[in-house]
């Protein structure tokens, strides 16, 4: 039914008309784009004013063809700078079902559907984590930042206040979560080849006064390396949580990289990254189910007691957030629909394609390859900054390196990453951190060829 002031609520007739609307100025606002990023650069990226009221379809298509021709396109090639992916047509799809009906995570009352849903998958996913686990449990959450704060917040509930340890590859949501949390800041660990190093880590454990919190890296977001888990976990640290947000993905491949992330207390992953899901779709699981108990809080209009012991569901402690979205809904749809095989035959031909196009960066006349890829991302460097390096010094070949990348992203012709890192080997080089550019593949159907164009462009052939 339509109010005379036009609006609307999300019903079945409603959602197809809109639907149809929608798809047609998303197609028009790509046809406009042209690319995988609109040219011009923030300066050409204006948002229209939204304050006057112009009816659902009038609003819908101006909004929604600014927003595509001013977005970094995922299914394109040559977008791969981020841990971005392009999500699949049946979860983006399972999205919107959510996004209409609508349920809130936080009472059973307004979720019995979605909130059995959940529990299913995360039963599932937890003994995918930890197969020999006597009771695993999970919970969904926004991504790696939510699920590292979780592993630090149990670390502390069950064991202590804990001193958190971590890679210098670690991600920087690690020391905010222990800045969230008011533990210490994290003690770093040194790293080769973006990997901890177990000796230096046994070193700084054996120092640290009171129990340790070790936040391991099973991908690295610099690299996709990772962390050398077995003998992480044969030190013992008082809690070890696996930070496990891109190569998570490995656990529905049957070639395995994750050996010992069973042994981790807890471990985050998102399927937002390799999983094809719309963001956001995370994942924190825990080996016992028994320590989630330290998410548990008590709101009698959402979880009364009486209730509880009447068998109503109490989803109030399944996260740190009240009011949360049904994510598992798409996750869950996308599992059905492909099954534990079909992502990991997309895992493994990311991996596959990262190969392949590592190969191509290591045989172009132009450009140096970082080292061989473990997940599917690659890092390389323009000669030409080599050899201004050589006659200027290292930071004026790191600007080389970061013009080529913005001068890209104004064209809108390729949309490419950067890291800081130091070099994989000791092939010549002195051992200081350098500007690369890095592409992350996540593309589930480009192959090598498809990529072959952007590497021209970043070594300045067109």
């Amino acid at each position: 039914m339509t109010r005379p002031d036009g609006t609307e609520l999300a019903g079945d007739q409603a959602l197809r008309d809109l639907v149809g609307v929608a798809l047609d100025a998303l197609a028009e606002g790509v046809l406009k784009r042209g690319g995988p990023l609109p040219s011009g650069g923030p300066r050409a990226i204006r948002a229209p004013l939204v304050q006057s009221g112009v009816g659902p379809v009038d609003a819908l298509v101006e909004l929604t063809r600014f927003l595509a021709h001013g977005s970094a396109d995922p299914a394109d090639p040559a977008c791969a700078a981020h841990l971005h992916c392009p999500p699949l047509a049946v979860a983006a799809v399972a999205d919107l079902v959510a996004s209409a009906l609508n349920p809130s995570m936080d009472s059973w009352d307004q979720a019995p559907s979605a909130s059995a849903i959940e529990e299913q998958l995360c039963q599932e996913l937890a003994r995918l984590c930890y197969p020999a686990a006597e009771n695993p449990d999970a919970v969904i959450t926004t991504g790696g930042t939510e699920s590292t704060l979780y592993g630090l917040l149990l670390a502390r509930e069950n064991v202590g206040r804990v001193q958190p340890v971590c890679g210098r590859n670690a991600h920087h949501s690690v020391a905010r979560a222990a800045w969230v949390l008011g533990l210490p800041q994290p003690i770093p660990v040194d790293c080769v080849a973006d990997r901890i190093v177990p000796a230096k880590l046994a070193e700084v454990l054996a120092a640290v006064d009171g129990p340790a919190a070790v936040v391991a890296t099973a991908g690295t977001t610099n690299t996709g390396a990772i962390d050398p888990l077995p003998e992480i976990a044969a030190l013992r640290p008082a809690w070890l949580h696996i930070d496990a947000a891109y190569g998570g993905g490995l656990l529905f491949s049957e070639r395995q990289l994750l050996d010992g992330i069973d042994a981790a207390d807890s471990i985050g992953l998102d399927l937002h990254k390799f999983g094809w899901q719309p963001i956001a779709a995370g994942v924190f699981a825990a080996k016992s189910a028994r320590t989630l108990h330290a998410l548990d809080v008590r709101a009698d209009y959402l979880n009364a007691a009486d209730d509880a012991e009447a068998g109503l569901p109490d989803l109030l402690g399944r996260s740190l957030r009240t009011s949360r979205r049904p994510d598992a809904f798409k996750i869950a749809v996308t599992l059905r629909a492909l099954g534990r095989d079909g992502i990991g035959a997309m895992v493994d031909h990311c991996r596959d394609t990262a190969q392949a196009v590592a190969a191509a960066v290591r045989a172009h006349r132009d450009l140096r390859l970082w080292g061989e890829p473990t997940l599917s991302t690659i890092l390389l460097r323009p000669l030409v900054a080599d050899q201004v390096e050589s006659e200027l010094g290292l930071d004026a070949g790191n600007a080389v390196v970061a013009a080529i990348r913005r001068d890209l992203l104004d064209a809108g012709t390729a949309v490419v990453g950067r890291a800081a890192i130091a070099p994989s080997t000791e092939d010549g080089w002195d051992g200081r951190e350098r500007l690369w550019l890095k592409l992350t593949l996540l593309h589930p159907h480009a192959t090598a060829a498809d990529y072959a164009p952007v590497l021209d462009l970043i070594a300045g052939r067109r």
